[in-house]
C-alpha cells in the first residue's frame, strides 16, 4: 500500500499543486543570481550555524583563514548550496540543517569546496521578487481561463444559431 504522501502526489486532483509546490519548494532550495559562489580550501576559515527553519549561516569567520582571505564571505550569510561529494554539481542546502551540510563539505572530494552564500538583505528582496512573479503568473491564468471561458461561449452562441436550437437540426 502507498503512502498518503505517494496518494496525494499522484492524485490527478491535485497534480497542479503539488507540481507548483513541488517546483516552489525546489526554487527555493536553489541558488540564484544574487547568490555569491565562492570557492573556499579547506580548512574554510568559518564557523557555521544552523536556525529555526533548518538554513545554515555564518557564524563567525577565522580572521586568518581561508574565507577571510577571500573577501566574498560575511558573517550572517546563508548557505544556500553546496559542492557535490564530486564533479562541478551544486545541490540546494536552504532548511536541510547544519549536520548535512557539515557532512557534505566532509565527504566533498579535492581540497576546494564550493559554496553560495546569500546575504540576508538581499533574501527580503528576493522573496518580493519571487512573489511578484507568483503573482504575475496567477494573473496570466486567469486572464488565460477568461480567454478560454469567453471562446467557449461564443462557440456555444454560434453553434445555437447553426442549429436553431434543434437537436442536430433535425427536430
Amino acid at each position: 500500500s502507498r503512502s498518503k504522501n505517494t496518494e496525494l502526489y499522484f492524485n490527478s486532483d491535485f497534480n497542479d499543486f503539488n507540481g507548483a509546490f513541488m517546483r516552489r519548494a525546489r526554487e527555493a532550495r536553489d541558488s540564484s543570481q544574487e547568490d555569491d559562489v565562492v570557492e573556499l580550501r579547506r580548512p574554510l576559515g568559518i564557523v557555521l550555524k544552523e536556525n529555526s527553519e533548518g538554513d545554515v549561516f555564518v557564524e563567525t569567520i577565522a580572521p586568518k583563514g581561508n574565507a577571510a582571505r577571500s573577501g566574498q564571505v560575511k558573517q550572517g550569510d546563508v548557505v544556500t548550496m553546496v559542492s557535490a561529494t564530486f564533479g562541478g554539481d551544486m545541490w540546494g542546502t536552504r532548511g536541510v540543517g547544519l549536520t548535512r551540510v557539515l557532512a557534505a563539505i566532509r565527504v566533498r572530494a579535492g581540497p576546494t569546496v564550493k559554496l553560495a552564500f546569500e546575504n540576508p538583505s538581499r533574501k527580503n528582496v528576493k522573496r518580493e521578487k519571487s512573489s511578484t512573479q507568483m503573482a504575475a503568473v496567477e494573473e496570466a491564468r486567469a486572464k488565460s481561463q477568461a480567454k478560454k471561458d469567453n471562446l467557449l461561449k461564443e462557440l456555444e452562441k454560434d453553434e445555437k444559431k447553426l442549429t436553431g436550437g434543434k437537436f442536430f437540426g433535425l427536430f
